[in-house]
């Protein structure tokens, strides 16, 4: 910092010297000379001269100069991430009215502030200048205010071409961060009707077992710096995740958790109140960027027949005409299909789409094929792990003399996540909320016992039952067998009989 102060001191010295120069050449010297001379410091001065500046003025003619915000947010960041290290004396504290507890530090005018970046140091200072106004108009003197940034002339190019767009791309990430999500649900069949998004949830909180977790946030995080890619590989960029599993292990709660770590917004698609395929391409189509679009409990929410009966459908419609309007009008499973990987998925970009079921042997296996849910995340009942996670998020603690018994019977019976959060939330007293959950536990493991007895004696029952109509069966058959060896020998003696009586009376003839 000493060399730098001593260099640009040095700069300027030499920089006055060279302007008295020229002010006693313009006196003593012909004009030819002077000419020469000037052409030479001119030259001289371009070689000594070693710093840059850029201005980022905050408007440019009537409008907003969108980098200056990025520089504003960018260096607010920087002196709230490091206060301790920056050496300005004065500096500008702001807030919002709806955010008044929240306090944004700037820098104040006249003031300047170091910053490096890739080992190249940039110097940043705002400056304020006062421009009157048209002395024929009503207009009055304005306030101009810029950001300067000085470096090394020979990281002009760095400057222009890395670190600027750097900063525009952070402010973004900032923004995005700050910003408050929307949820938005379907009304009047082709309309979004949005409203804040203030779930709490967070993959931090979220009851799952880290390692599913961790699988998660990494393809997420891989998805969305992955713009490049999915356009040199020609696929929209989308993806696609298939929740399933019990009610009340967490689906709603992940695709919270998912917006809140993506800043992304929630447009929740509820098919039952979509009256056409048009509808739904109108709705899809009116979806922002940057968004999650879900779809809960796809196996019940609407009837979404398979292409093969859709065709059989419309080939019987074409004699009936009320017939064909109202197959053409219904919502179908091909529709759908069409936005999640056909020509109408290309209508947005960086979107998730998120389909959740609590049976998915009932789906459609179109909708589980390849490229579509690229993903399956199953939703199982609570965990050890798991339940740690929601015992620090309701009562702040990592163990507990029951955590061993807990464990042990969560291993051993099944309970969502919810059924647990429910008795933890029930009471302030971690040991009386940990006893209540170990009743439960208790109950439900007393109950699966007996429905397993109660299934064994069932089972025993049909057997016997099986054996005994089998035991019935060989009675009867002997008794049926037994039935017709007796007629045999009556026929047998009959026959006999006959034969007998037919040779008397032969005998008789011949006497």
């Amino acid at each position: 910092m000493a060399s730098y102060d001593k260099t640009i001191a040095t700069a300027a010295s030499l920089a006055a010297s060279l302007m008295l120069v020229r002010g006693l050449a313009n006196e003593l010297l012909p004009s030819e000379v002077r000419e020469a001379l000037s052409d030479l410091l001119a030259s001289l001065r371009s070689r000594l001269t070693w710093q840059h500046t850029i201005v980022i003025e905050e408007n440019e003619g009537w409008s907003y100069n969108h980098v200056y915000g990025a520089v504003k947010a960018y260096l607010a960041a920087h002196i709230d991430n490091a206060p301790a290290n920056i050496s300005m004396q004065r500096l500008r504290v702001s807030s919002s009215e709806s955010e008044a507890e929240k306090m944004v530090v700037s820098m104040e005018a006249g003031e300047e502030m170091a910053d490096v970046y890739q080992g190249t140091e940039f110097r940043w200072c705002l400056v304020t200048r006062e421009v009157k106004g048209d002395p024929n108009g009503n207009g009055g003197a304005r306030e101009v205010r810029s950001y300067e940034v000085s470096f090394h002339k020979r990281h002009k190019e760095k400057a222009l071409k890395e670190y600027l767009p750097f900063i525009v791309a952070k402010a973004k990430a900032i923004k995005d961060g700050e910003r408050s999500l929307s949820i938005y649900m379907n009304e009047y069949s082709d309309e979004w009707n949005p409203m804040e998004l203030q779930h709490p949830s967070t993959f931090e909180t979220l009851a799952m077992d880290q390692k599913q977790k961790q699988s998660i946030i990494d393809d997420l995080d891989r998805f969305i710096k992955r713009k490049d890619y999915y356009r040199r590989i020609g696929k929209a960029w989308k993806r696609g995740y298939l929740l399933y599993g019990p009610p009340g292990t967490g689906k709603s709660s992940l695709i919270a958790a998912i917006a809140n770590h993506l800043r992304f917004d929630i447009y929740d698609l509820e098919l039952t109140g979509v009256d056409s395929n048009s509808d739904l391409r109108r709705l899809l189509v009116g979806m922002t960027n940057r968004s999650i679009l879900v779809v809960e409990d796809i196996d019940c929410t609407i009837e979404l027949k398979q292409r093969e009966d859709q065709d059989e459908d419309e080939e019987h419609a074409k004699s009936n005409s009320a017939e064909k309007k109202k197959a053409e009008d219904k919502v179908t499973l091909s529709g759908l299909l069409n936005f999640v990987d056909g020509l109408w998925s290309t209508t947005g970009e960086e979107r998730i789409i998120i389909f959740t079921t609590n049976y998915k042997e009932r789906l459609d296996p179109a909708l589980l094929r390849p490229g579509r849910m690229d993903m399956h995340i199953h939703m199982g009942y609570c965990t050890p792990e798991a339940f740690r996670i929601l015992a620090n998020n309701y009562h702040a603690i990592d163990s507990h003399a029951t955590y061993p018994e807990i464990e042990e019977l969560i291993k051993e019976v099944s309970v969502t996540p919810a059924e647990v959060a429910e008795v933890l939330m029930r009471n302030d007293d971690t040991d009386v909320a940990l006893d209540d959950l170990v009743k439960l536990l208790n109950r439900k493991k007393i109950n699966a016992a007996n429905e397993i007895k109660t299934e064994d004696k069932q089972v025993d029952e049909k057997k016997e039952g099986v054996e005994n109509k089998t035991e019935n069966q060989q009675v009867d058959v002997k008794k049926d067998a037994n039935e017709i060896k007796t007629e045999s020998v009556q026929v047998e003696k009959k026959d006999d009989k006959e034969v007998v009586l037919k040779i008397d009376s032969t005998e008789e003839w011949s006497g």
